[in-house]
Order: structure tokens, then sequence, then C-alpha cells
């Protein structure tokens, strides 16, 4: 069997099993995580309650919509100059490294402060906002992340991130064993994100490179943001409309909504690390195929989506029909009703993988201003349908709003905007599985 194995492996391009080898390398990142993750999620709940840990989602979500701001939507920008023009490495790396750490400075500020007029007679929840938003600073060293996509090796992060992962999970045992406070669980979150830069400037160095070569250069700078500050603002409305549910069941119904709601989206969202692994891995290969022509480009991009439908459905449809048996196993009875939540929210990941796959197509192509407008209108109707279905239907009607407008976001717009017709069509073939019933 091993024999048969390395033999099928041999026959792979040299390209092929470093990509293969990167996705298995995310896989038991998120595998780790996705296991262990649940089940101190749950203990946690259990021990909190829907109401603690609804106000513990809340500040998370809340924070969550300053993130973009720190991130400052560089990610596959700076992956692809630096794909294109490997020289200007350093240059790129400590460029991008400054203006995050401006950014993450900036967007704890505005949290502080946003959270103060939203909440003005709650301290507890202005106490966590400001503990949490910390991590925002910390979002800088995941520019050394860019280097290691780059390169395709993706096992120094993973070892960086869950080093700091296990650390913290063995501290939440000892927190929740102690009966600590809720403040306490909000430091924890700090904490494991500070640890999980340190790890990734340990692994950096590990790697063979040095820090000290980053250079910082203002006009690189300008040139960043003038490609980038589209995505700013469309992963901004993306975040909103991934986010924004759990913020707005807050402040329309209560803690407790949130709390039953956020027990739903972690059994339906752990699953979207499949998006994230597979294209941060074929970005690279995606991109230079754009030089080889259209066919070969456009032919990786249906085999990529393909993929992503398949594996949505073998995720959405099992759990739709066992939903709440396994909320029930996994949080408890007090979270019985998040059931029928899971059970519409999941079909979200199908439309949530296309967002990620397409996300290459943009960068490559360029049409950053294309994400702004769709995920701008898509966080628009979000917010309109949550205002409309909250008060009606609560957390039921946060993950009917969530569903469509990522639809509509993700797949319809795709139809809208000529240059994105064809992207439509890849999307549709893989929606429909036609590529299972091609003749050979």
């Amino acid at each position: 069997m091993l024999n048969k194995y390395n033999a099928t492996l041999e026959k792979l391009s040299p390209g092929l099993r470093k990509i293969l080898g990167n996705i298995g390398w995310l896989f038991a990142d998120r595998i780790l995580r996705m296991g262990v993750g649940v089940i101190i999620t749950a203990w946690l709940a259990r021990y909190l309650g829907p109401d603690q840990f609804g106000l513990l989602n809340y500040t998370i979500a809340f924070v969550s919509l300053f993130t973009t701001l720190a991130a400052l939507g560089l990610d596959q920008i700076v992956v692809r100059n630096i794909v294109r023009d490997p020289d200007c490495k350093a240059e790129t790396l400590g460029t991008t490294q400054a203006l995050k750490v401006c950014s993450g400075i900036l967007g704890y500020i505005l949290a502080i402060g946003a959270i103060a007029l939203l909440r003005p007679d709650d301290p507890l929840i202005r106490l966590l906002v400001a503990i949490i938003s910390g991590s925002l600073v910390f979002e800088s060293l995941n520019t050394i992340d860019f280097w290691f996509q780059t390169q395709v090796q993706s096992k120094y992060t993973v070892w960086a991130k869950n080093i700091a992962f296990i650390i913290m999970t063995a501290v939440r045992i000892l927190l929740i064993s102690l009966q600590a406070p809720l403040v306490a669980f909000a430091w924890a979150a700090l904490a494991e994100s500070a640890l999980g830069g340190i790890g990734l400037t340990v692994a950096y160095s590990i790697s063979g490179e040095n820090l000290r070569t980053w250079q910082v250069n203002w006009g690189r700078a300008r040139g960043l943001l003038k490609d980038s500050w589209p995505l700013i603002l469309s992963n901004l409305a993306i975040m909103v409309y991934l986010r924004v549910d759990q913020v707005m069941l807050g402040q329309l119904a209560t803690d407790e909504s949130v709390g039953i709601y956020s027990s739903a989206t972690r059994l339906s969202e752990v699953w979207y690390f499949i998006a994230i692994a597979i294209v941060n891995s074929v970005t690279p290969s995606i991109v230079e195929a754009k030089n080889q022509g259209e066919n070969a480009y456009y032919g990786k991009l249906q085999k990529l989506f393909n993929l992503m439908a398949g594996i949505a459905y073998a995720i959405a449809i099992p759990m739709t029909f066992l939903s709440t048996p396994l909320v029930v196993l996994v949080f408890g009875q007090e979270y019985a009703r998040a059931g029928e939540v899971l059970s519409i929210h999941i079909w979200a990941a199908l439309f949530t993988f296309f967002g990620w796959s397409k996300g290459v197509w943009i960068v490559t192509e360029g049409q950053t201003l294309f994400a702004l407008v769709a995920t701008s209108l898509g966080a628009v109707m979000n917010v309109g349908l949550n205002l409309w279905l909250i008060p009606q239907y609560r957390e039921i009607g946060a993950a009917i709003a969530t569903v469509i407008s990522y639809g509509f976001t993700d797949y319809v717009m795709c139809f809208i905007y000529p240059p994105t017709r064809r992207l439509a069509w890849i999307m549709t073939k893989a929606l429909t599985l036609s590529f299972l019933f091609r003749r050979s």
C-alpha cells in the first residue's frame, strides 16, 4: 500500500506535490483546531451559559469588525507582488509590517470609542472590548505568513499558531477548572494572539530568513494602499456580513440569542478552514497559469470551484438533518434552539467557499473595485434583512439573512457585472455538479 502511495506521488509534478503538501499542513492545523477547539468551546459554553457565552461572542464579533482595518486588505496583494517580483520581498514585507502596526493601533482606538457609544452603561462589555481589541496590534506579525504562502510552506505558520493554540487551550481548561470570571477568558484570547505572532517570528528565523533585512519604503506603501483600498472596504463589508448578525442580535434581541446563534455558527463556520487552506495553497499556481493563457487559467479556476462545490455539499446535506442532535450533544440541552439555526446557516458555507475562490480571480484580474461594490451591496442587504428578520425571528432570522446575502454577493452579483459572467457560469457548472456527469 505504501509503495503504491509513493508511486502515485512520484507521478505528480513537483509543484503539485508541494501544493498538496501545503494543503496537508493547513488541514492538519485546522483539524486540530476543529477537534480541540470545538471541545473547549463547548465546555466553555456550558460553563458560561448562553447569556455570558453570548456576551463573549458579541465582543469577539464586534472587535472583528475592526480587524479588517488592521489587515488593510493586503493579504493576497502582498502574495501576488512577491510571486511576480521576488526581488522586492524585503521591501514589500517590511513596508507591509509598518502599515499594519499603524492600522492596528488606529483600529484599537476606534474599537474602544465605538463600544463606548453603543454600550455607554455597560462597563463589562467596554472592558472586554478594550482587552480583546489589543489583538489588532499583533495583526502586524501575520505579515510573516505572507512569505510562507508565497513559498507554499505553511507548515511554519501551522507550527507557530498551534503551539500558541495548545498553550492557551491548557490555560482555558485551567480557568474553567478554577471557575474564573468572564474577563479572564478575554485575556486568554489576547494572549493567544500575542503568542501566535511571537511564534511566527521564531518560525521565520528557523526557516533561514532574517527580519532585519526588511525595509520600509513609503513610496511602495502608497502603491500597496492604492491597490488595496478597495479591498479594505470590501473586506470590511465581508466582515460586516460575517459578524454583524451577532452584533445586531446583541443590540436588537438579547445576549442569550447571541449565545444560541454563536453556538450554531461555531459548528457551521468550523468547516471554512477547508476553503482557506485550499485557496491559500493554489493561489500562486493560478496566478502563474494566467501567463500560460486563458484556457489554462480558467480551466484551473473551474477545477477549484468544482472542488469547492463538492466539499460544500458533502458538509451541508448531512448537517441539515443532524443539526439538532449534534448541537445538543456538543453544547447541551440549553442550546437546543441552535439546531434549527445550524440547519439554515450551514448552507452559507457553499457561497463562502465560492467567495474565497473568487478572491483569487479578483486579485489576479485587478478587479478589486468590483469586490468593493459586490460586498458593500451584500453587507447592506445583510443589515437590512437583519433589521427586518431579527425582531420577528431572532437567531433564525439572522441565519436566513446570512445565507441570502452570501448567495447574492458571491454568486448573483457575478451575473450582473459583465466581466464576471464567465466566472458566474463556472460557478453554475460547479453548483449543478455537471462535472460529475461529463463524458470522459
